[in-house]
């Protein structure tokens, strides 16, 4: 059995980066809950006696004119790059002796040891003599950091080094320094750029993401020690200007409060949360839409798919063989839209065909091949069309079509609509609810469980049925290759069982999708929570029916719509599952 170990006053804390800034911010935070100990890090000297010019003077730029007296009172030239150096030095010493003063004032006790993470024989040596002194290290909180923020093409090596080492070699040095076995914490201070991605971050980004992954392994090896990597987005500190605090306010990033964060961290910390091992605190780092070149291009992705990639599949079973839902086929052509421009979303996609489906046999291809061609687009709208086609090879080299669809991408969707026709009052015409309508007779829909959701009919009548829906977001593991972002493949067939349910009662007959005139999406669908579903049918005829889905909220705001949707008639043996 596991022991699970408290913080306590006796507790060690070795802080990287800790001395300064939101990690200082989060000792102190941490002495104030447990009066525990650390031992704090960081590269700047403690200046043990300030100089003359500089004692009671705390107004910046006061400061800098005395600095610069200084300089020339010693005959030397100053420059704004020498003014800068004296300047840091000073405050950055002052920022020390606060942070060290504040610990203490906490009832807490605090070194700090000047010294570079990345030089581990340095590290090693002086962390000897501080646990002499303070006990032994319990925990590790790794704070420490450099940014080199450019677009790819513009970084150097050197660049490269200086962010990466102080985060992935200067883990490896503290857990080289202190074994990974004496620890009851390790609390790696990642950041949401490693889990989204960031322009100008990509050296960054990869040695958070080594973080991530790091926190990870170790929690496997030592898997009593309370690990976790902590993606944090921005956080409302000097190193956020006015400036960039507009640009995150107008790309919808939420910066972290000070105090709400270090709580945040204490949160983490808990045994509580023993077994979370990475968590994001913060806002997605949504990047500013891409920019429209005039310039139609032509794209060729090469996709491998297997069953066993994608669970789900063996909920949606047809005459024995797991079957590609349509709707996962839509979802997967307008995502990969949506990566070539980001900041767009898929508004529409029209004209959709399927004509030849995708089943896990032996006739699942090696391969599939999604083509995707510009067809047109408008600068100032800020809108890209693509026509779409996924195909696949047989073994003899023949070209096999399985489905196609024109996508529109927009930077602004419009504002959703709200469904005019709305009526939720209840009939009890059909009374069935929930799981009762899959699987259990002839005239029940084949889902399996991920996508049993239909709870209750509302209404139906000879033109329209109206069904309320309720979607328990799956494991994403359990998506598989189909992954539910912006257009969700899942919700949107579970919107369809509406159209089966309607066809069996008036004409006991049961319908599969064939086509789409036009599919618009204004809002994600949501997850966790009801959504209703009108469905009005439009023309019936022996082989088929079509009909337009109007998938909304309780006042009739809607999320998406689906129109022209055309249902192939089936005879209802072929979709019994097999016994």
């Amino acid at each position: 059995m596991t022991t699970v170990a408290q913080i306590r006053p006796s507790s060690v804390f070795l802080v990287s980066g800790g001395a300064k800034g939101i990690t200082a911010k989060c000792a102190i935070r941490l002495a104030q809950q447990y009066s525990c100990k650390f031992i704090l890090l960081g590269r700047s000297e403690i200046l043990e006696t300030e100089p003359d010019f500089a004692q009671d003077c705390f107004d910046e730029a006061t400061l800098k004119k005395r600095i610069m007296e200084y300089l020339l009172s010693l005959g030397e030239k100053p420059t704004p790059m020498s003014l800068q150096k004296v300047y840091n030095q000073i405050s950055s010493s002052r920022e020390i002796k606060e942070t060290l003063a504040a610990i203490q004032k906490a009832g807490g006790q605090a070194e700090y040891i000047s010294v570079d993470v990345t030089d581990v024989s340095a590290l090693n040596q002086k962390l000897a003599t501080a646990v002499e002194r303070i006990g032994q290290i319990t925990g590790i909180i790794h704070g420490a950091g450099n940014l080199a923020d450019k677009l790819i093409e513009k970084k150097t090596e050197q660049d490269f080094e200086k962010v990466y080492t102080a985060k992935v070699q200067g883990l490896e040095n503290l857990l080289t320094c202190i074994k990974p076995s004496q620890l009851e914490h390790l609390v790696l201070f990642s950041s949401v750029t490693g889990f989204y991605g960031n322009i100008g971050q990509s050296d960054y980004a990869i040695a958070n993401e080594i973080l991530n992954k790091s926190a990870h392994l170790i929690k496997q090896k030592y898997p009593q020690c309370h690990v976790v990597a902590i993606n944090w987005g921005g956080w409302d500190s000097g190193m956020v200007t006015p400036e960039l605090k507009k640009e995150f306010a107008r790309r919808g990033i939420d910066i972290i409060p000070v105090e709400a964060g270090t709580q945040m961290l204490v949160r983490e910390m808990h045994l509580a949360n023993h077994n979370t091992t990475q968590v994001v605190i913060g806002s997605p780092m949504t990047p500013p839409a891409a920019t429209i070149e005039p310039e139609l291009r032509s794209y060729r992705i090469r996709r491998k798919l297997a069953l066993a990639a994608n669970p789900f599949l063996q909920d949606h079973v047809i005459a024995g063989n797991p079957v590609l839902p349509a709707t996962c086929a839509v979802s997967w052509m307008s995502d990969v839209c949506e990566k070539l421009y980001p900041g767009y979303k898929a508004f529409s996609s029209t004209d959709f065909r399927i004509f030849k489906g995708i089943t896990f046999n032996e006739t699942l291809a090696n391969e599939y091949i999604l083509d995707l061609q510009e067809t047109s687009k408008n600068i100032d709208t800020h809108e890209v069309n693509f026509l779409c086609k996924i195909s696949s090879k047989t073994p003899e080299g023949k070209t096999i079509y399985h489905f196609s669809t024109q996508v529109k991408l927009l930077r602004d969707i419009p504002p959703a609509p709200t469904y005019e026709n709305l009526n939720l009052v209840e009939d009890n015409i059909i009374t069935t609810t929930g799981k009762d309508f899959y699987q259990t007779g002839e005239s029940a829909l084949f889902h399996g469980s991920t996508f049993q959701q239909l709870r209750r009919v509302i209404n139906i009548s000879p033109d329209k049925i109206t069904v309320e829906c309720f979607w328990q977001e799956i494991d994403k593991t359990k998506q598989g290759q189909f992954p539910a972002y912006w257009i969700n493949g899942f919700t949107t067939d579970l919107s369809t069982h509406s159209l089966w349910i309607w066809l069996y009662h008036y004409h006991q007959e049961i319908c599969l999708p064939g086509q789409q005139e036009r599919y618009e999406q204004f809002a994600k669908t949501p997850y966790n929570k009801p959504f209703y579903v009108s469905c009005e049918i439009k023309s019936k005829t022996q082989t088929g029916v079509v009909a337009d889905f109007f998938v909304h909220d309780q006042q009739g705001t809607i999320y998406s719509q689906l129109l022209g949707g055309k249902g192939i008639i089936f005879p209802a043996k072929l979709m019994q599952p097999k016994s």
